[in-house]
């Protein structure tokens, strides 16, 4: 009776488990359906008769894979400049002093408050005045740096012993040095946390590239999603192909990455 409470709480987390991942399975089996299959009354769980019919017609006739080649690009350089600038930001918040260090962080959260949608028309005219409308450029400038990111990285960077960083000053460290070889180290798990939500938010980002691109070459996967989607909204195993080829990605980054991610977050709440 003693471990009844412990088998109880297993039993109701194997049971979200499966109400979490049955419409991902089902969404992976209806795209393995022939065309019409998953229309019937009532609808099967799994194929009669398995067939890639599917992702032929999104790779070779829809141009599926241009648009999968535009969003890693895109979600892997504003993953690697945000972590550039926000890791840099964040540290010289925490750790170097300069006039008006405080009142500059103070502003940047209060603009936390601000709704996206609310900047998104100023920055677009930004863009347009330095050509960059219509371009990668113009949707990766924006996310270079984050409110966010740095915030995230300040807090982590609190952490770091002062007396580690005077000791390598006394040693005749330059700064770069000190960042690349002693900080940079340290907020290695925070970094990878943030890497996750700035390519997962990058990805999945569907209103500000649709603003930004008109060439229907640079599409993103969730452009190319909702423009499927209206072309073919009866076709309901063409559509569960794309939308597994659009969540498959993230998620197996995600689960390859997790115990980084919940170590950032960990250490970084009690760093907080």
């Amino acid at each position: 009776m003693k471990h009844l409470p412990a088998v109880l709480l297993h039993l109701v987390l194997l049971i979200a488990a499966v109400v979490t991942l049955f419409p991902l399975v089902w969404m992976a089996s209806v795209s393995l359906m022939h065309a019409g299959e998953a229309s019937t009354f009532p609808p099967p769980l799994l194929p009669s008769q398995p067939t890639l019919e599917n992702y032929r017609t999104l790779f070779e006739r829809e141009g599926m894979g241009r648009y999968f080649f535009n969003s890693v690009l895109l979600a892997a350089l504003v993953s690697v400049l945000s972590l550039a600038f926000n890791s840099m930001a964040g540290y010289a918040f925490a750790k170097l002093r300069f006039a008006g260090r405080d009142r500059v962080f103070q502003l940047l959260l209060a603009a936390l408050v601000v709704p996206a949608q609310v900047a998104m028309l100023p920055l677009f005219l930004m863009l347009k005045w330095l050509g960059l409308v219509n371009t990668y450029a113009g949707v990766l400038v924006p996310g270079m740096a984050g409110i966010f990111g740095i915030f995230l990285v300040r807090q982590y960077a609190l952490g770091i012993p002062d007396e580690l960083l005077e000791a390598a000053r006394l040693d005749g460290a330059s700064e770069l040095r000190i960042f690349g070889s002693i900080v940079l180290p340290v907020l290695k798990p925070i970094l990878v946390t943030l890497a996750i939500f700035t390519f997962l938010g990058t990805w999945n980002d569907f209103m500000w590239p649709l603003i930004v691109l008109t060439d229907q070459d640079l599409y993103t996967l969730p452009i190319a999603l909702a423009l499927l989607s209206r072309e073919h909204v009866q076709d309901n195993e063409l559509m569960m192909a794309a939308a597994l080829v659009t969540v498959l990605p993230v998620l197996v980054l995600f689960l390859s990455l997790q115990r980084y991610y919940l170590r950032g977050i960990l250490i970084g709440s009690v760093k907080g």
